[in-house]
């Protein structure tokens, strides 16, 4: 299966540019063979907005965003993963990713459950014990968000529940260049899966973004690996690759469990 990141400046406080961003590259994805565009955190009204931005944007996961973004996959034919600012059924703020397929129909949404620091917890509240492990094309998937995946358990769990592919949109600022280039791609190789890290370049407010979108596979290589540029970055994952990884490095079934008690 081909997947396509999109790296890009943010465009804070535009959903309407920010969709027809979207609309643009499904359409280049697509043409290259592409079953899946990933977007960064966030990407649909920008990251570092502020609670009211939040709060004004916010909108429910089957809302008129979910919609349009349903109406462009349909149209490409392609698999979409998308971030966005979510209202609750309740009017809690949630910073989520959803994943829309090709024939538009929602395969699952996600809740970032670990806030980075005051700029996070400041517009947002955590996501519950939700980790949804979605098929796309025979493929199983799982789905975090930037910092939910600097904590070892998270992409553990999935992995233990069957993921062959992490999908993590992100918004990593400088100076943690090295969450993109050495830790993401550890993550890969302890847990046997691949990852697709999407990120931000550019600027927003004080923040400076990294870049390095990267799709890091089990064998402890890099599929695809982007630059500080805005780009349209593509990898093909291959089952026989994961396969022979996971025959090779057994991580997963040499671990024990019985020694693991505390750390829960």
């Amino acid at each position: 299966m081909r997947i396509a990141l999109y790296q890009c400046p943010p465009l804070p406080r535009d959903p309407a540019a920010n969709l027809e961003r979207l609309q643009q590259r499904a359409a280049e994805a697509a043409s290259r063979g592409a079953a899946l565009l990933v977007s960064p955190e966030m990407f649909i009204s920008g990251y570092n907005i502020g609670r009211d931005a939040v709060a004004s944007l916010a909108q429910a996961s089957d809302g008129p965003w979910a919609e349009r973004v349903a109406g462009i996959a349909r149209e490409h034919g392609i698999a979409i993963l998308y971030g966005y600012p979510e209202r609750g059924a309740d009017g809690v703020l949630f910073n989520s990713v959803q994943l829309i397929d090709a024939q538009g129909a929602s395969l699952g949404n996600y809740r970032k459950t670990h806030l980075f620091g005051e700029l996070d917890k400041g517009m947002f509240s955590a996501g519950n014990d939700q980790y949804p492990l979605l098929e796309l094309n025979g493929w199983k998937l799982g789905l975090l968000i930037c910092y939910d995946v600097e904590f070892p358990e998270n992409v553990r769990r999935l992995a233990l529940a069957g993921a062959d592919l992490v999908l993590v949109p992100t918004a990593n600022m400088e100076p943690f260049d090295f969450v993109c280039e050495v830790l993401v791609r550890a993550r890969a190789f302890e847990n046997q899966c691949y990852l697709a890290y999407a990120n931000y370049c550019g600027g927003e407010g004080e923040i400076r973004y990294c870049g390095l979108s990267s799709v890091s596979t089990p064998d402890g290589d890099q599929a695809a690996v982007c630059g500080r540029e805005e780009t349209l970055a593509y990898a093909d994952l291959q089952r026989d690759k994961l396969e022979a990884s996971r025959a090779r490095i057994t991580y997963l079934q040499d671990r024990r469990k019985e020694l693991y008690g505390p750390l829960a």
